[in-house]
This record gives C-alpha cells, sequence and structure tokens, in this order.
C-alpha cells in the first residue's frame, strides 16, 4: 500500500568496496608504499562505511506558473514544474555516505591518502544512491526515472535546500545529515533532491553550461533549454 506523504529510511545498504578500484582512480599503484598504506586505511575504517538515507513519497498538491507543491511545501523552479507536468508523484531525498565514515577519515594529513579516501567516499554515496534508485523502481513500480538536486542550477538554487529539508523533520536525528549556513550538507558526501517517474530521461547536466566539469553526466543541450524550458 502507497501512503501519501509516507516517510522511509533506508540504513542497511549493502556496499560492495571494490580497493583495486579505489586505488586506481585514485591513479595509485597497488603495490605502492602509498597503495599498501592506502589499503590499511581503507580496511580500517570498514565499520564506519554505514550510508543512509531518507525518502518521502509525496502527490503534487497544486502547479501554478513556476511554482510546484507537494507536501504542503512550495518549490520554485521552472524547471522542475515542467518536468512534472505528467506526474503526480514525486520522492524527494536525501543520501550520505554516513557521518562515521566522515569523522573516521578526517585526521588523515597526508594530501594523497585524504584524496585516495575521497574517492571511498565518492564511491559510498554513489552506490547508495544507486541503491535508493533502484529500491524506489521496485517498490513502487517505477520503469524509468531521472533526478533533480537544488543547487545543481540556477534554476532551482542552492537556497531552496531548507524547503526540502523541511519535508522530513530533523534529518540530523533521521540520517545524520544537517545544513551549515550556506546551504551546503554536512557530512560533505551527501546529496539531496527528487526522484520522479518519467518517460524522457533528464539529467541537470543537459541545462547546465559549466565547461570542464569533473561530475558532468550529460552533454549541455542549448536547445532542449530553449525549447522545452
Amino acid at each position: 500500500m502507497q501512503v501519501e506523504n509516507s516517510m522511509e529510511i533506508l540504513q542497511s545498504i549493502p556496499m560492495n568496496i571494490d580497493i583495486h578500484a579505489v586505488l586506481a582512480a585514485s591513479r595509485i599503484k597497488t603495490e605502492s608504499r602509498d597503495g599498501k598504506i592506502i589499503q590499511e586505511l581503507i580496511e580500517s575504517v570498514q565499520p564506519a562505511i554505514q550510508p543512509k538515507a531518507v525518502y518521502r513519497l509525496c502527490y503534487i498538491d497544486s502547479r501554478q506558473e513556476n511554482t510546484i507543491t507537494f507536501g504542503g511545501v512550495h518549490f520554485t523552479s521552472r524547471v522542475m514544474q515542467v518536468n512534472l507536468e505528467q506526474t503526480e508523484r514525486v520522492f524527494p531525498f536525501i543520501v550520505t555516505a554516513g557521518r562515521e565514515l566522515e569523522e573516521a577519515t578526517r585526521n588523515t594529513t597526508d594530501m594523497l591518502h585524504q584524496y585516495a579516501l575521497d574517492v571511498l567516499k565518492e564511491t559510498v554515496l554513489r552506490q547508495a544512491l544507486e541503491y535508493v534508485q533502484t529500491h524506489l523502481k521496485e517498490t513502487y513500480n517505477l520503469q524509468k526515472i531521472s533526478m533533480m538536486n537544488p543547487g545543481s542550477l540556477t534554476d532551482w538554487p542552492i537556497t531552496e535546500q531548507p524547503k526540502l529539508f523541511s519535508l522530513f523533520g530533523d534529518v540530523k536525528q533521521l540520517i545524520g545529515v544537517e545544513l551549515t549556513e550556506s546551504y551546503l550538507m554536512y557530512p560533505v558526501k551527501s546529496v539531496s533532491g527528487l526522484i520522479f517517474p518519467t518517460e524522457v530521461s533528464f539529467v541537470n547536466c543537459q541545462l547546465c553550461p559549466r565547461e570542464n566539469c569533473p561530475g558532468r553526466r550529460a552533454p549541455y543541450d542549448e536547445m532542449l533549454l530553449h525549447m522545452k524550458y
């Protein structure tokens, strides 16, 4: 049964951490001195790898020009309003690599080792987000989904982040994530946004002209920006 505005916390998120892949992504040879040290570091923080997520099923309350309301909260975004035109439900979410992992790795001072541990945390976050997406597809019988994130586009600025957090109450108590005064999340390796069913795939990157972005997942589509949004 799908209950409107129901919230679920996911804590036992399975991980498959390939230490050799982490080293390769960090451009560190496995058999090198640094490689061996980092392997030991990763093994030592394994118990702290405890990613978490929280999401809600919300139904659209109302739509107006450039604004949309769900969960009793008004969001201002032309892109969001267009993306959600053909759906009645949306899944706001917050996913984190975990406060435990952040605290277990913060005392490392060597820059190369810090970088490798950063890659580890990125890997944990990516796998956790993929798990949430698969969970939503299977739980709610969604064939295709897309995602939006506050701050990824100027159309939905990071200043809207507190609105998203307000849908969940005390997020720090729930999964250990909190907002800074500049609307960034702590732990840093956290992501928030909306997942929604769609017939046409959407990626924030399609509407972002920023060049040389290491996190780009799709090419900038200026025609899409002007024709659809």
